[in-house]
């Protein structure tokens, strides 16, 4: 180890004298697309705009962002503690109520995966067959649309093991990219000490203040770590800093939602569809699988107010865990009062019901259903967080699907993000991290200046913790657990779905918010759902059913 410790000391000198060498802007002219590292040629997108919802309560949206952010001194300082994200505005769903159904050591030795029984083998290669039968492999399921916003394959990722001086010699050769993605073939390859030089080595490259590239690799590089030191169900506690109060968590949450439209592109689109739905109903009931602030409704009861031939009776259902509590300050009693105020302002007639509980524990008598009324149900960014056949024998994720079809909803609303982790091995499902949030960084980018403190506490509470669980974390512990729209398609229509086409003015309004925002931010429309994408890279999809 003396050894090693002393070959690093001479590669971060190589690597030093290296980046001086180089054009100082190189790392941010790189974008991974699809299956390799190139240069970035990607056409811009639509030029597409919203108009902002003038209120005053304490959402997202209107919350202001004026919590004490200091400055991060260490260069790769990494807080990844929050529970939120642009696509996880309830946190984590763990659905411990399963946990024997879990991988025995979800997050064990440290580097031989996880570790489980014979039997617990057995089970879960079933489990696959049945997988791969019902719903074809992964492979199978990549979307047309996918596919037309990326370019070029991956270049083999696979790092055959080398002598030590091989990858002394190599390491100042590598860009920061090249450099994350060898790191994790050794920790795939279980070569520690090589990978103990890679993260070496990063630490040198990356910054939380940095460009994209750099910001990102801040926050995967904290995953690789963990996933060496093996956190466990401890790895959130293990990381940097203290988590933010809940008033400070709602100013970051406030600074994503108004520099990048994911969430507003979920809000929009799902508003749009339940409108056009439930156009002549007397009666409605929203379900919500993450009601989080109930933002989302502000504009749509305000819509409702100015509805031809007066409003309707509204009925809500906030569905949320604990771990929401901590962005509000308090429980769903607090949504409530506020959507309540709000409808009562506008003269609705408003009943607002709170489920507080993980999307695993619902079950029909949790919803409340009545006879009259016409339903609607949303999961915007939800489902993901519902383990799958893959994680559980319960198989929450389809399970869930079957019980809100047995509820005849008249439309259901899925917003998820467009990328490829829930069953990919980690190696894959690390370069799938590094190419979806390097758009996402670089999406981020340009709304705020580099040195931006808001931006930057913004990505580390409300992003990292996301990216540290996909790459550090295994089995019941991964929790962040995504699937492309054609893998969702399936799952819906095993479930007893058709698809419910988006209309033009649905897109029309999506449109018009967008127009807020960047111009490289482009709209798809493919097969009656629409694909929200930054560049040539498909972010997000909403798609309706009934």
């Amino acid at each position: 180890m003396q050894a090693n410790r002393q070959a690093s000391s001479v590669i971060n000198e190589m690597y030093q004298q290296s980046v001086l060498e180089m054009d100082p802007y190189y790392l941010s002219h790189f974008h991974v697309m699809g299956n390799h590292v190139s240069p970035d040629t990607s056409s811009q997108g639509n030029s597409v705009n919203f108009s902002s919802c003038k209120d005053q309560f304490f959402t997202l949206e209107s919350f202001p962002a004026t919590a004490d952010l200091s400055a991060c001194n260490s260069p790769s300082a990494v807080s990844v503690l929050s529970s939120r994200s642009p696509f996880s505005p309830q946190g984590s769903q763990s659905c411990s109520s399963d946990q024997h159904h879990s991988f025995d050591n979800t997050c064990g030795s440290p580097l031989s995966g996880c570790s489980v029984t014979d039997d617990d083998n057995e089970l879960k290669h079933k489990l696959k067959e049945l997988e791969i039968s019902l719903l074809g492999p992964e492979s199978d399921i990549v979307d047309s649309c996918y596919c037309s916003f990326r370019s070029g394959t991956h270049q083999d990722a696979s790092v055959a093991k080398r002598n030590w001086n091989q990858v002394v010699e190599m390491i100042p050769r590598l860009n920061l990219q090249d450099t994350l993605i060898h790191c994790a073939q050794a920790i795939h390859d279980s070569d520690l000490n090589v990978a103990t030089l890679f993260m070496d080595v990063l630490g040198q490259m990356v910054s939380v203040s940095g460009d994209p590239a750099q910001r990102l690799g801040a926050y995967l590089l904290e995953g690789l770590r963990a996933r060496l030191e093996r956190s466990g169900s401890a790895i959130y506690k293990a990381l940097k800093c203290e988590e933010p109060t809940s008033s400070e968590l709602m100013s970051y949450m406030s600074v994503l939602f108004q520099i990048c439209p994911y969430f507003k592109f979920g809000y929009t689109s799902a508003n749009a569809v339940i409108w056009e739905a439930m156009v002549n109903e007397p009666i409605i009931h929203i379900i919500d699988f993450q009601i989080a602030q109930g933002s989302q409704y502000i504009p749509l009861i305000q819509d409702l107010a100015n509805r031809p031939g007066g409003p309707p009776v509204l009925r809500i259902t906030g569905v949320d865990d604990s771990q929401s509590a901590h962005a509000r300050g308090g429980g769903l009693q607090i949504v409530g009062q506020k959507l309540a105020q709000l409808a009562q302002s506008k003269g609705i007639p408003f009943q607002f019901h709170a489920a507080a509980m993980s999307g695993c524990e619902v079950e029909r008598s949790n919803l409340r259903i009545r006879p009259g009324e016409a339903l609607a149900v949303n999961f915007p960014y939800a489902l993901h967080h519902m383990p799958d056949e893959s994680v559980s024998t319960h198989n929450h994720r389809d399970r869930l699907l079957r019980l809100v079809k047995s509820l005849s909803p008249k439309v259901v609303t899925i917003v998820e993000q467009e990328s490829n982790t829930n069953t990919s091995p980690f190696l894959h499902r690390f370069i799938e991290t590094l190419d979806y949030y390097t758009a996402m960084f670089e999406s981020i980018d340009v709304a705020r200046s580099r040195d931006d403190k808001q931006r930057i506490r913004a990505e580390q509470h409300c992003v990292a913790r996301d990216i540290v669980n996909m790459v550090a974390c295994e089995g019941f512990e991964r929790v962040e657990r995504h699937e492309l729209l054609g893998k969702w398609r399936m799952r819906m229509r095993m479930a007893g779905f058709t698809s419910y086409p988006m209309s033009s003015s649905v897109t029309g309004a999506i449109k018009n918010m967008l127009r807020d925002f960047n111009e490289n931010y482009r709209l798809q429309e493919v097969d009656g759902a629409i694909y929200l994408g930054w560049k040539n890279r498909p972010m997000a999809t909403s798609s309706a059913w009934r």
